[in-house]
């Protein structure tokens, strides 16, 4: 059988929401981005890296996600994810084409079963590395809520090209596109509705010095920091002016195609959920925050 074409890479996301564009200094003056662009009602934020955006806002009356931004390669793995999509059953929002936004580039976009929009792009927009110390550099994953687990999973895995690299119990599932343990993970829910977006800090002293700079400007985690189990990443959890959790993490574990195989962590251990055991489980305050706002996504989108 032949293997399905993959994912290549996690680019970030463009956040959606009532005047969300209006937070900008929060993610600047403390989360340690920079703006790259700027229209009305839009803002994109970026890290330390060459990504021309890890984080955007954008305005609308509903909270949630206006899109989860992935990269491929190059255009001829842009057009064979397309033609696999298709082969799947599955109808993407159009053709591959060039973006005529800020970013460029060329590829596409479709909806999950939970009707996300995911937009795909490759020769996109290309920024010099920056140099600044204890800023996040990349979007390390996204967490997702859903009320089909196994129907999302399923086509992450069998659409996409994702793989499975760990469980939490039967609650949660973790899939890799690359090297990284997990880019997106999928959590049990009532509703579909974003969980969390984590930033990966190039070091633990910076994970350490970005948590520091927030404390020093009176906005504390709502849990952490600790050391996740599945992932074995450290992580501090915080709350920001819309309402969305985000995330500081670093040294993501890396998986080996040849040796891996997924584990299932138990909940019940707590050392599973904090290997460090300095932030423990999650309480129910974080819990209910992470269950996220309803988001219906883009069901009028639809055309399957």
């Amino acid at each position: 059988m032949t293997e399905p074409v993959r994912v290549g890479s996690l680019r970030g996301i463009m956040m959606r929401g009532p005047d969300v564009s209006a937070t900008l200094p929060f993610y600047q003056d403390m989360w340690g981005l920079s703006l790259s662009h700027q229209e009305d009602g839009l803002a994109l934020l970026r890290g330390t890296g060459t990504e021309p955006f890890l984080y955007g806002l954008k305005d609308g009356p509903v909270y949630g996600i206006e899109y989860v931004h992935f990269a491929m390669p190059d255009r001829e793995s842009m057009d064979a994810l397309h033609a696999q999509i298709v082969a799947r059953g599955h109808t993407p929002l159009g053709e591959p084409a060039e973006f005529d936004d800020w970013v460029g580039g060329y590829g596409f976009e479709t909806l999950d079963p939970d009707n996300r929009r995911l937009r795909f792009r490759t020769d996109a927009r290309v920024l010099d590395d920056q140099k600044d110390w204890a800023k996040p550099k990349k979007v390390s994953h996204v967490v997702l809520n859903t009320p089909d687990m196994e129907g999302t999973q399923k086509f992450y895995e069998d659409v996409l090209g994702f793989r499975p690299s760990d469980y939490s119990a039967d609650q949660m599932v973790f899939l890799r596109c690359n090297s990284d343990h997990h880019s997106i993970a999928l959590v049990r829910a009532n509703y579909a509705s974003v969980n969390h977006v984590a930033f990966e800090m190039p070091t633990l002293d910076e994970f350490m010095r970005g948590i520091g700079r927030m404390k020093q400007k009176g906005h504390v985690p709502t849990w952490g920091p600790g050391r996740h189990g599945p992932g074995n990443n450290p992580f501090a959890y915080f709350v920001s002016p819309s309402g969305f959790v985000i995330e500081f993490t670093s040294e993501l574990q890396q998986i080996d195609e040849a040796t891996h195989e997924p584990k299932v962590w138990s909940r019940a251990d707590p050392e599973a959920m904090d290997r460090w055991m300095t932030a423990g489980p999650p309480t129910p305050a974080q819990r209910a925050v992470m269950q996220g706002r309803p988001d219906p996504g883009f069901p009028e989108l639809r055309s399957e």
